[in-house]
C-alpha cells in the first residue's frame, strides 16, 4: 500500500465527519444520526457508492438544511469528500466506510428521507448480478432504509445496468412514479439531478456518452 493511500487512512480515523470501524461512534448511530452526528431533525439523504463524494458534497452545498451521508468501503475516496467537506465547512456532511451489504446495520428502518446511487460499478459478467446496486438483494435494504415516500435516484452512463435496473423495477420489485430517460440533459429531468456533475459524468458527457437516469418510490 502506497504511503499517500496509509495517510489518507490516518487521517480520516481522526475526522469527525466519517465513520469507520474503530471510530467512538460507528455501530452506535442507528435512529441516532439526527440527534448525535448532524445534532437536528432534518430530512437525511444517503448517497450509496459515493465515491470521491461529490455528489454528496454537492447537494450538502445546495441544501443546508438537510443532512448528507456518502456511503463507500473506499477510505482512500472517502478521504476526497472529507477533505471537500470540512474545507467548507459543511457540517451537513458525513461520511460512512462500510460494504453496502451491511448498510441496515447502520439505521433503522424508515430512518432515510432520500437515496441516491451515481454512477455505480455496472458489474457487467453475469456471475455478477447479485453485486449490482440495483439488484432485488439491495433494493430490498433500501426499502427498508427509507420512509415510505422515500425516493430513489439512479444516474449512469452504462446502458446496459440501466436497462437492467429498468427490467428489475419493471417485473422484479413493486415501484410507484417511476420516471426515466436514456438522455438526462435532453429531458426535462434534468431538473431533478440539480446540475450536479462528477468528474466522470464530466468526462463521459465530453465523450459525447449520454447520462441515464430514474427516480422512484417503493410501492
Amino acid at each position: 500500500m502506497s504511503r499517500s493511500k496509509l495517510k489518507k487512512f490516518s487521517e480520516i480515523a481522526e475526522r469527525e465527519n466519517v465513520l469507520e470501524a474503530g471510530n467512538e461512534l460507528y455501530g452506535q448511530l442507528p435512529g441516532k444520526w439526527r440527534d448525535v452526528q448532524f445534532e437536528n431533525n432534518n430530512p437525511l439523504i444517503l448517497e450509496i457508492g459515493c465515491g470521491r463524494g461529490e455528489y454528496t458534497v454537492g447537494m450538502a452545498r445546495l441544501f443546508p438544511d438537510k443532512n448528507f451521508i456518502g456511503v463507500d468501503i473506499k477510505g482512500a475516496r472517502l478521504w476526497k469528500g472529507s477533505t471537500m467537506a470540512m474545507a467548507e465547512e459543511l457540517d451537513n456532511v458525513a461520511f460512512l466506510r462500510v460494504f453496502v451489504e451491511q448498510i441496515t446495520e447502520h439505521f433503522v428502518p424508515g430512518e432515510v428521507d432520500e437515496i441516491w446511487i451515481t454512477f455505480p460499478d455496472p458489474r457487467p459478467r453475469d456471475r455478477d448480478i447479485k453485486r449490482r446496486l440495483t439488484s432485488p438483494r439491495f433494493l430490498q435494504l433500501y426499502k427498508e432504509l427509507l420512509k415510505p415516500e422515500g425516493k430513489v435516484h439512479l444516474k449512469t452512463d452504462n446502458q446496459d445496468l440501466f436497462d437492467y435496473t429498468l427490467e428489475v423495477l419493471q417485473q422484479e420489485v413493486p415501484v410507484k412514479d417511476l420516471l426515466h430517460t436514456t438522455d438526462l440533459y435532453q429531458s426535462d429531468l434534468q431538473e431533478h439531478t440539480m446540475g450536479i456533475y462528477t468528474t466522470y459524468e464530466q468526462r463521459y458527457l465530453q465523450e459525447g456518452i449520454k447520462i441515464k437516469y430514474l427516480q422512484f418510490r417503493f410501492s
